[in-house]
């Protein structure tokens, strides 16, 4: 009975697995194998202990920012503004050897900090992105990247509902997440800017010298940007990032209220752009609605995991594996970052906070590591994980969308020299841990 107990932990792991190589949802995957091992380990007895993990994960004020947010970002899609955004940028970047590449990169920046939900980022530039690289011959392989990495910026600059979410169950601050996110998402967009250039330096083919800019008729040779689609295009944008963002690092206002600023400048923005109108706010709460339903079920299905996991001892387990690790701290933080890596490569990152963020975290801090380098670190590795094949949910995000022409495969290759750099970025801020830490610090 004793063996039974102890294999519990592992064989939770391996049936979430097999749940979602099955193709069950996430959601129910996790409530489904916390309840089947809640009624092994003690029977009926224990499922309040499902309730009240799910209660206490769910009720926490910080989360109400996570439906604003979503809206926020639902409303740049179907309020066209995310393709002026696109549009405006690459008119003036359209000279450059892999220009759209480099656009496309900006663009997620800028969506990140906007509305900080990573679908929104890739969905979008895969329609208004995407069509243009592979139009102009852009390597495929280089385009689908580009537009993944640039998606998936999101998740680093805030807002981000990942971010949210980390700082409600770990006690981490929120603001000072936002702080360390807005460094570590600029450094790390450069870092594929970088890339680019140097790509289309050393393999010029990658990205082929425009013969015009992408517009159509005379206006084909001269690309021309008014001021007014510049100011409605890049500026307005740019106040609305730095009213959200500003309000909430210096303590303005709290995640949740600045939620409420972006919300009520986002349809502003709209409406100064002829963008909204009542079937697009009828469509966006809707489809904000269903996104937030999903969110909130994996949250309440990690939460039962999480509660049931710890309650057969999967915690316990963890911290003693993590102690036997070879190296010391460094061997601590080692396992810590595999550990995560391998859990990203399989489940949505909000599952993979809830699961492993109340299992790592106190086990990194009691090494002596920084508690708010590691909530960094903790959401790049997070960044990594949007791209990991089999189940990175970027690679879905974007197939969704792609004609049948682009196969599952290619989406696959596309990830590996981005998630390549992503790896160099973890390693250079193990290195360098100023890297994640110095704006925080200027913010104190």
């Amino acid at each position: 009975m004793t063996l039974l107990i102890d294999l519990l932990p592992a064989g939770m792991f391996l049936a979430l697995f097999v749940l979602l190589a099955l193709g069950v949802p996430v959601a129910f995957s996790l409530f489904g194998v916390a309840a089947g091992f809640c009624l092994l380990a003690w029977g009926t007895s224990g499922m309040p202990l499902i309730v009240s993990g799910v209660f206490g994960s769910i009720n926490n004020f910080t989360l109400v920012a996570i439906p604003l947010f979503i809206l926020m970002s639902v409303l740049l899609e179907k309020s066209k503004i995310v393709e002026e955004l696109f549009d405006v940028l690459y008119r003036i970047s359209w000279k450059l050897r892999g220009g759209l590449a480099i656009a496309a990169i900006v663009v997620g920046a800028i969506l990140g900090a906007i509305s900080g939900v990573v679908a929104a980022g890739v969905i979008g530039l895969g329609l208004i992105a995407l069509p243009q690289m592979l139009k102009y011959r852009y390597r495929r392989g280089i385009a689908l990247g580009a537009v993944m990495a640039g998606g998936t910026l999101g998740q680093l600059i805030p807002p981000s509902l990942n971010m949210v979410v980390f700082g409600a169950i770990t006690g981490v601050s929120v603001a000072s997440l936002f702080a360390g996110g807005l460094s570590a998402g600029i450094l790390l967009a450069a870092l594929y800017v970088v890339f680019i250039v140097v790509l289309g330096i050393l393999r010029p083919g990658t990205f082929p010298k425009p013969e015009g800019a992408p517009t159509s008729g005379e206006q084909e040779a001269k690309p021309h940007v008014s001021p007014g689609r510049v100011l409605r295009g890049l500026i307005l944008p740019g106040v609305l990032i730095t009213v959200v963002l500003g309000t909430i690092l210096s303590g303005t206002a709290t995640p949740t209220e600045g939620a409420v600023i972006g919300v009520i400048g986002t349809l502003a923005l709209a409406a100064l752009s002829g963008g909204l109108d009542w079937r697009t706010l009828r469509d966006t709460c809707w489809s904000a609605t269903k996104t937030t339903g999903m969110i909130v079920w994996i949250l309440a299905g990690a939460a039962a995991f999480s509660a049931v996991f710890a309650g057969v001892g999967g915690q316990a387990l963890m911290i003693q594996t993590a102690e036997m690790a070879p190296g010391g701290r460094w061997g601590v933080l080692i396992f810590a970052v595999l550990f995560l890596f391998v859990l990203g490569m399989f489940l949505e990152t909000m599952a993979v906070i809830l699961l492993a963020a109340p299992i790592l975290t106190p086990i990194i801090i009691a090494q002596g590591f920084d508690s708010l380098w590691w909530a960094l670190l903790f959401m790049v590795l997070l960044q990594t994980a949007y791209l990991t094949p089999p189940f990175g949910f970027a690679i879905f995000y974007l197939k969704s969308i792609t004609a049948k022409a682009i196969t599952i495969g290619h989406i696959y290759r596309a990830t590996l020299p981005f998630i390549g750099l992503q790896i160099l970025f973890v390693v250079l801020c193990v290195v360098f841990p100023g890297l994640l830490t110095w704006f925080p610090g200027l913010l104190e």
